[in-house]
């Protein structure tokens, strides 16, 4: 299931650093870049619980909703259709593993 989550993840940058590219932008450029415009906390815990770790892992996903919807607003609004759609599939991606997540952590 994770592995199946982070090769959704990756995709999903690929597509965003092509899609920057095309509309004239810049993408990341180091490491050092990526920290700085980094959202999510890293955990450096030496241990997580399964049971922790599928909860942050449910919350950083749910963060990574309200972004996307906040890039989906302003691509609709600047009218760039292609990005505004690469973006509502990522979003369902998201949802979906919310979702998964959540019914993975749950006790019944």
């Amino acid at each position: 299931m994770l592995d199946d989550q982070g090769d959704e993840l990756i995709a999903m940058t690929d597509a965003i650093a092509e899609r920057a590219r095309k509309v004239g932008g810049t993408t990341l450029r180091s490491v050092g870049h990526i920290a700085r415009l980094q959202r999510l906390p890293d955990n450096d815990a030496d241990f997580v619980t399964p049971e922790d770790m599928l909860a942050e892992l449910k919350s950083d996903n749910e963060q990574l909703i309200q972004v996307m919807r906040e890039v989906h607003e302003l691509t609709a609004e600047h009218r760039d259709f292609a990005t505004t759609s690469l973006v509502e599939g990522w979003i369902n991606e998201a949802e979906g593993r919310v979702w998964f997540l959540f019914e993975s952590g749950r006790r019944t």
